[in-house]
């Protein structure tokens, strides 16, 4: 996955001197495999996450790398409700949680000073039944948007039903990107991809500066299944990672796995952002001869006269039972 976004992220250029963030970094697994895409000296990695563990490990995987320069930039704190990084970023990569209670401080979202700039799509509602299921993904992946320079670009793991949510903030979300021109694509990846959670994920790539096509691919059917403990798991082999970074980047239609769209095309189905929503459907005809045709229409004749016999015996059994029936 980690390869996968830096790759696609990067694709052809070369950049040079870039900030490259990540506003919930864990031990920082994306930024490192970013950074070593790009060149760790032509890089300054900016991080922040709640966990000071995470944060501690993320700083030695600095050292690990040839990114010491960078040390300062890690720090500890809520991101949403205390950002700080407010500098614009060149790069963004994410995996934020998905799933977690945030309702103690829900509140204190709606009222920060840039709440409506920063958060334009809404703050997710408090549930009424699992306070662990609250979708905190959509602050994170507005405060992303909010923190990418004009020409910016990010990369953010998020549930696939956010492709195709019919409402809400997830769809507002999508509609903004596409209103505003600033979609790469998505990648939807194969089921159990991460061998901790059956939950299916996709890839959502946003690029400021591409008023062009969009590329969306349905990667789900790709990949070995194996066990990992208990659990199972996905692994797509490195000929299949390559295969969808380069359609990727080209932009290629591949039948059943990928298309090309334009902004337009995805307003008129609704801002939906799964691939298999734009595939052509296919219908095989089969040449039959006269005979072929009249045996099979005898035997959905005969078919349908069976199935009507048995109708009419079960209204029979239903109206004798119905006439057994006395009140008490």
């Amino acid at each position: 996955m980690a390869k996968i976004i830096a790759d696609i992220l990067v694709g052809f250029d070369e950049p040079s001197n870039v900030r490259i963030y990540d506003p919930s970094a864990g031990s920082g697994t994306l930024l490192m495999n970013l950074a070593s895409r790009i060149g760790t000296d032509k890089t300054m990695v900016y991080s922040q996450d709640i966990s000071q563990k995470s944060s501690n490990l993320l700083r030695l995987n600095l050292i690990l790398n040839g990114l010491q320069h960078s040390i300062q930039n890690i720090v500890q704190g809520n991101t949403i409700l205390a950002n700080r990084h407010p500098e614009k970023m060149d790069y963004i990569v994410s995996n934020p949680p998905f799933k977690l209670d945030f309702s103690e401080w829900r509140d204190q979202v709606e009222n920060l000073p840039n709440a409506k700039e920063r958060f334009f799509a809404g703050v997710p509602k408090i549930p009424a039944k699992s306070k662990d299921k609250m979708a905190i993904y959509e602050l994170f992946v507005q405060h992303i948007i909010y923190s990418l320079k004009d020409d910016g670009k990010a990369a953010v793991v998020l549930p696939t039903g956010f492709i195709t949510a019919q409402k809400g903030i997830d769809q507002k979300i999508r509609q903004y990107l596409v209103d505003n021109k600033m979609l790469a694509g998505v990648v939807s990846m194969p089921s159990n991809i991460f061998a901790t959670t059956g939950t299916n994920v996709s890839i959502l790539f946003i690029d400021k500066s591409n008023k062009g096509e969009v590329v969306l691919i349905d990667a789900s059917n790709l990949g070995t299944k194996v066990k990992e403990g208990k659990n199972q798991k996905t692994v797509l082999s490195s000929e299949e990672e390559q295969q969808i970074v380069t359609t990727f980047i080209n932009k290629e239609t591949v039948e059943d796995i990928s298309v090309v769209v334009s902004y337009d095309d995805i307003k008129e189905k609704n801002y939906s952002l799964s691939a298999g929503q734009y595939f052509d459907i296919k219908i095989d005809y089969v040449d039959i001869t006269p005979a072929e045709f009249e045996a099979k229409m005898k035997a959905f004749q005969s078919k349908l006269a069976d199935l009507f016999k048995q109708s009419h015996e079960l209204e029979q059994e239903i109206e004798k039972q119905m006439k057994g029936i006395r009140y008490e």
